[in-house]
């Protein structure tokens, strides 16, 4: 199995910034992505970003520039660094990885959620 932990959520005013983290474990042969996705009440969830383990970097358009995602796959973590928060950004932030386990099966994992509020 794997697990996945996310911290650094929290409250914060509009045009400020949180820093999110998550760190995966477990029976991991292989990180292929991490990434970020979020939720906000009413709403489908929503890609923020993703990075691959060759690098590759993605993200949403209303995050571009806002948002910077990078990854540590040697300790299988990934951040988000959040600048210029807006109260639209309000939501529950899940961290996802796409990871090869000890079989060699491709595993989907969630995290748990960590709770973004802007406050305007």
């Amino acid at each position: 199995q794997v697990q996945l932990v996310e911290s650094g959520g929290g409250l914060v005013q509009a045009g400020g910034s949180l820093r999110l983290s998550c760190a995966a474990s477990g029976r991991i042969s292989r990180i292929n992505a991490m990434g970020w996705y979020r939720q906000a009440p009413g709403k489908q969830r929503e890609l923020v970003a993703r990075i691959t383990g060759i690098g590759s970097i993605n993200y949403a358009d209303s995050m571009k520039g806002r948002f910077t995602i990078s990854g540590d796959f040697a300790k299988n973590t990934v951040f988000l660094q959040m600048n210029s928060l807006k109260p639209e950004d309000t939501a529950v932030y899940y961290c996802n990885a796409d990871v090869k386990d000890y079989g060699f099966n491709t595993v989907d994992a969630w995290g748990q959620g960590t709770q973004v509020t802007v406050s305007s």
